[in-house]
């Protein structure tokens, strides 16, 4: 299964005084290039929660590594990096979408919740997805081989 990269054009109101990027700016790109990744997954956060089961963010973080300003063009590469059935670890690469230039990189760890607020399992609750997410766990979903590496 193919993956196509988030896209964001960056807009005047994501920069601060300085004309570069707002920190901030990049926890909410996640968010958008985690939704564009569940629904290419086939399970996306609409069904995810008509199905019962919400799956919030638990923590965040992102290690910027050069600035974006307005008007530049990213590519955010999302990926499943763990999934037990209760959490989930997502990771990001936000790049330049002309030359690939690493932007910044992160992640994000979730749970997965009944209605009710409990713990829930996927494995348990729908096992389809469970073996779903399983499957993509650690696979890089993406044809792009220009993708830089985490930088270190």
């Amino acid at each position: 299964m193919a993956f196509t990269p988030y896209c964001h054009q960056v807009q005047y109101y994501e920069t601060d005084q300085m004309g570069v990027v707002h920190h901030s700016n990049y926890i909410r790109w996640f968010e958008e290039a985690r939704v564009a990744f569940m629904d290419q997954a086939g399970f996306g956060y609409d069904q995810m929660e008509e199905s019962g089961v919400s799956s919030p963010v638990i923590e965040a973080r992102c290690t910027y590594r050069s600035s974006t300003r307005f008007h530049d063009r990213v590519l955010i590469f999302a990926r499943i990096e763990q999934f037990t059935g209760t959490r989930l670890v997502m990771t990001y690469r936000v790049v330049d979408a002309k030359d690939r230039t690493l932007r910044a990189e992160g992640e994000t760890r979730h749970c997965f919740l009944s209605r009710q607020g409990r713990p829930v399992s996927l494995k348990k609750e729908n096992l389809a997805v469970f073996q779903l997410f399983a499957a993509l766990t650690g696979q890089d979903p993406y044809e792009d081989a220009s993708v830089p590496s985490t930088a270190k």
